[in-house]
């Protein structure tokens, strides 16, 4: 009886020693099959269903492509989304902006240690540009709007200037931006070619008070569109350039239309206004309003065109509609938490710094901070290449 349990013991442990092997081997194929479709791309998407703070990050240069058709009774492999915007030609990328750092990265909250995340990567410094999108302050069309939403259709409302409790608004963020030190590394400020936008962007980014007998001439001049403010000089600030790309939505709303190039000049002599083909406002038109699709594939032009400019620290001052629609067709891929901080409307002058990466070699400029080594020249064989080297030798012989 005892030889038998014995025996019976045997075989019942040699079966359960199998059986484990087996569920080992199926465990450890199951995470090989995660880590191939996390990695076998050039995508990492696995962070899309991480917990609320993970912060997506694209680190592709081109799309994969797209899945085939599957046969009957298969089931399809679950495919990474595309890239945002990508219906639309778009390569570029918006994240949060975060510490400066030559690389941008996402982590894992449930990893620790030296343990490899897919929702950690790293992009190259000189392939990306931090942009800081600033909604303008508050205008007479938003006092009125808010009151009732018919008065946007006031003609009165023409070009709206700032209020002033938007002057009060753009005093507070100029003393953010200038202790913040944000006012020394801006490298060029583009505004929509409104006045209530250059009002905004001149207050906030521009020089100080203007002196008479300065050679350079003024930002703004006093009292430009009614404001009763003083004028702004065009010294120790960066370049300030009118781009009408980022408007806000054209047509029908008179606040909307602008001025001609012709009266905006004397009231913003130091702005460039050179990339505005016409002097008159041929874009907006009094019965069609620009659906909100429409805006945001502008918006994808804009931030893709970006990508010409060498400035690496770029201000944009724009409008609500323009930076939301443009916003979340960006974000439409991310993580619920990050789509809601990227996606959601701005308050009046509101400052939000964005990492602009670029994917497809648009306009990236070399690196300015990489240094190649071997310089002067010498011997510096890795040690594990000599390694591989000697085990190859030995296998030889």
């Amino acid at each position: 009886m005892d030889g038998w349990t014995r025996e019976a013991r045997r075989k019942l442990s040699c079966s359960l020693d199998f059986s484990m092997e087996k569920v080992v081997h199926s465990i450890r194929l199951d995470e090989t099959s995660k880590l191939v479709r996390q990695i076998g791309g050039r995508w990492f998407h696995s962070w899309c269903g991480h917990p609320p703070h993970v912060e997506r990050v694209v680190v592709s240069s081109s799309p994969l492509p797209q899945p085939s058709s599957h046969p009957p009774q298969q089931q399809p492999q679950p495919q990474p989304p595309p890239p945002p915007g990508s219906g639309s030609g778009s390569r570029s990328a918006f994240f949060p902006a975060a510490a400066p750092s030559p690389f941008r990265f996402a982590a894992h909250p449930q990893r620790s240690g030296m343990e490899p995340s897919a929702g950690t990567a790293l992009y190259p410094l000189h392939r990306c540009k931090t942009i800081y999108l600033v909604r303008h302050a508050q205008g007479i069309h938003n006092v009125a709007g808010e009151k009732d939403f018919k008065a946007y259709m006031s003609h009165d409302l023409f070009d709206a200037q700032l209020t002033p409790l938007g002057w009060s608004q753009v005093d507070g963020l100029r003393e953010h931006v200038k202790k913040s030190g944000l006012a020394k590394k801006i490298e060029l400020v583009i505004t929509s070619p409104l006045l209530r936008t250059m009002q905004t962007a001149v207050g906030v980014f521009g020089g100080e008070n203007y002196t008479d007998g300065v050679s350079a001439a003024p930002l703004m001049v006093e009292n430009a569109g009614h404001s009763g403010r003083p004028a702004v000089s065009s010294l120790n600030c960066p370049p300030f350039l009118a781009v009408e790309t980022c408007r806000e939505h054209l047509g029908v709303h008179p606040c909307d239309k602008r001025r001609s190039i012709t009266e905006y000049r004397p009231l913003f002599p130091a702005i460039d206004f050179s990339l505005i083909e016409n002097d008159e406002d041929v874009l907006w038109e009094p019965d069609v309003r620009e659906a909100n699709e429409s805006v945001a594939l502008r918006g994808m032009k804009f931030i893709d065109w970006l990508w010409t400019r060498e400035e690496k620290e770029i201000a944009i001052v724009s409008h609500s509609g323009f930076l939301y629609h443009t916003l979340s067709m960006y974000s439409k891929e991310c993580h619920p938490t990050i789509r809601d901080e990227v996606g959601k409307h701005f308050a009046n002058c509101e400052l939000r710094s964005m990492v602009l990466v670029d994917r497809s070699m648009l306009g990236s400029d070399p690196p300015g901070f990489n240094y190649p080594g071997k310089i002067p020249a010498g011997l510096d064989l890795p040690s594990d290449v000599a390694d591989k080297k000697r085990v190859e030798e030995a296998q030889k012989n």
